[in-house]
């Protein structure tokens, strides 16, 4: 069973949008919300935002409105062919005894262990997690990630698969969500929403990134 954001969560995230909103007629009502075309994603229009009668400064909660729900792998996943194995064997072999023959074993176990790494995630099938989409952010499973942790967001591809990547300012500090064609929004229809409270943008590679895509292009493992 999904739990709820909990109350001291909700109160920082309203109380954020309401210092940001511009003020908006008293008698104004929430309107109906709108759809998106393919998935059917309601888009909330934008509600008054009433002062609280007993904490000053503080706005009265707007309530939860779930916006989506699918389910899909909690990671990219493909399956690979023994050339893929037998290529990052020979190459995780020939560096390991480099480095033993020069007397560095740290990195041989290291190699070791980012080899185990790719085997077992390239091997097994990752697990189905349940994802949804509110107003007040997004659950994955039992976890919650509330609009305020969020920062900018942006669609690739990986494993020949479409992934949304949203920063986040916490572990694992990057949200991703594997998108499986009609089980879940499309990237035009997350993108109408996200839009409304994180930027689109994508971050430059970090170091890391670098050299992985480096080595993917000047060692092809398949």
């Amino acid at each position: 069973m999904i739990v709820p954001f909990k109350l001291t969560k909700k109160s920082a995230i309203l109380n954020l949008m309401a210092k940001k909103s511009s003020a908006a007629p008293a008698d104004r009502k929430q309107a109906q919300s709108t759809k998106v075309t393919g998935h059917d994603l309601p888009l909330p229009e934008r509600v008054e935002l009433e002062k609280s009668k007993v904490a000053p400064g503080y706005y009265r909660p707007i309530p939860e409105e779930t916006l989506a729900t699918w389910t899909a792998p909690a990671r990219p996943f493909k399956k690979r062919d023994k050339q893929f194995f037998s290529t990052i064997f020979i190459i995780a072999l020939l560096l390991a005894l480099i480095f033993f023959f020069i007397g560095q074993v740290l990195p041989v176990a290291l190699i070791i262990s980012v080899v185990f790494l790719v085997y077992v995630t390239a091997m097994i099938p990752p697990q189905e997690v349940k994802v949804k989409l509110t107003n007040y952010g997004f659950y994955i499973d039992k976890e919650a990630y509330a609009w305020y942790e969020m920062g900018r967001f942006w669609f690739e591809k990986k494993q020949e698969q479409d992934v949304l990547q949203i920063e986040l300012g916490r572990f694992p500090n990057r949200l991703s969500l594997v998108l499986v064609g009609k089980d879940t929004p499309t990237k035009e229809e997350l993108k109408v929403v996200l839009s409304e409270v994180l930027l689109n943008e994508k971050p430059k590679p970090s170091n890391f990134e670098k050299v992985s895509h480096w080595l993917s292009d000047k060692i092809p493992l398949e």
